[in-house]
C-alpha cells in the first residue's frame, strides 16, 4: 500500500474545490426551497392539489404554513455569505431541518407512489446531506 502526500498547494486547490462544490449545493438548495416556499404561499390550493396530491389530505394553514418554513430555512442555508462566525450555525441548522423535511417529503411522496416528486427529494437529500456533513468542520 502506497500513501500520497499532497503539496500545500495541492491541498489547498482540493479544499477550493470542496469549498466552491458546497456554495453550489448550498445555492441549489436557496432556490428550490424559496420557490417551492413561494408556491405554497401565492397558489391557489386547488393549483397545489392538481401539482402534488398531499396537499387534499391538509389543511390550507399547513401548507402555507410549510411554505414560511421552506422559504425561512432556504434563506438560513445562505447566512454564511453575510457572516461565516454568525451564519455557520444557522447553516447548520437549516441545513438539518431540511434534510429532516425531505426525508419526511421522500417518504409522503414514495407513499403515494408520486415517482417525480420522490425522486425529487432523493436528489434534494443528495445534495443537503454533504453540506451539513461538510461544513460541520
Amino acid at each position: 500500500m502506497t500513501t500520497t502526500t499532497l503539496t500545500p498547494h495541492q491541498a489547498r486547490a482540493r479544499a477550493d474545490y470542496l469549498n466552491i462544490t458546497l456554495w453550489t449545493f448550498q445555492g441549489w438548495i436557496a432556490m428550490f426551497f424559496i420557490a417551492a416556499g413561494y408556491a405554497k404561499l401565492t397558489e391557489s390550493m386547488e393549483n397545489l392539489i392538481v401539482l402534488m396530491q398531499w396537499p387534499a389530505m391538509t389543511g390550507e394553514a399547513f401548507v402555507r404554513g410549510l411554505g414560511v418554513a421552506e422559504i425561512v430555512l432556504a434563506v438560513m442555508v445562505l447566512t454564511p455569505l453575510v457572516s461565516w462566525r454568525f451564519g455557520r450555525p444557522l447553516l447548520l441548522t437549516a441545513a438539518a431541518g431540511l434534510l429532516a423535511l425531505e426525508t419526511i417529503a421522500l417518504g409522503v411522496h414514495a407513499f403515494g407512489l408520486d415517482l417525480g416528486l420522490s425522486l425529487t427529494n432523493v436528489f434534494l437529500i443528495a445534495i443537503t446531506a454533504p453540506v451539513l456533513w461538510l461544513r460541520r468542520r
